[in-house]
């Protein structure tokens, strides 16, 4: 019987089929860096399902929204992405489900972090938009940490800016000591040369 020769029948069998995208804190799915990922992967692999949700307030309400949300999703071909506290949420999605997660400055103490910011916030692509940060939020914070989860460098890439002026770069590389890193020298905490890092991210999906 003569063999496939189609280019699907050659694509690894663990290329990404699933992929979910989350944002930061006060951000939104109209960040530059989802909005690129949704560009690329409508353009390049359509056929790969994209969720991109617009995470609410409450981390529990958030972890809630993403476990419903992948509920059917198988979880040796689905992927997570995460953006700063995106990045805290994706690692608890990674932890749950084994599957794969890509990190951007992903935030590793947020329930310490964030307790200062308890009370009205504004959207950050949206300044007419408000919600509250309720001081239970900070609990539901520690509730979602995976610190026996270790992920290796299989399971996990972590691009981490050494220039984020909003976290500390050396605490997101030892919170996962056995993960891919790649370290970029300068940058910000909104990864402004995402772009630049799309070849890195999507051979480690098994999209390249």
């Amino acid at each position: 019987m003569p063999q496939d020769s189609s280019p699907l029948s050659t694509k690894p069998s663990t290329a990404v089929t699933h992929l979910l995208y989350l944002h930061g804190f006060r951000s939104s799915p109209q960040s530059t860096k989802a909005r690129q990922m949704a560009a690329l992967m409508a353009e390049r692999y359509p056929s790969v399902v994209w969720l991109c949700p617009q995470l609410p307030p409450s981390p529990q309400a958030a972890a809630a929204l993403i476990a419903q949300g992948t509920a059917n999703w198988p979880a040796q071909t689905m992927a997570v992405m995460g953006s700063s506290l995106g990045g805290f949420y994706a690692t608890w999605a990674a932890a749950q489900r084994g599957c794969k997660a890509v990190l951007i400055n992903p935030a590793v103490f947020p329930a310490r972090d964030l307790a200062k910011y308890i009370g009205e916030q504004t959207a950050w692509h949206n300044p007419d938009e408000r919600f509250y940060f309720a001081p239970e939020f900070v609990d539901e914070l520690r509730a979602l940490e995976s610190p026996a989860f270790q992920p290796g460098p299989d399971q996990l890439l972590a691009l981490i800016a050494k220039g984020d002026e909003v976290l500390d770069w050396r605490e997101m590389v030892a919170r996962y000591p056995h993960a891919q890193h790649e370290l970029i020298e300068d940058s910000d905490h909104a990864l402004s040369d995402f772009e630049t890092h799309l070849p890195r991210v999507l051979a480690f999906l098994d999209l390249a």
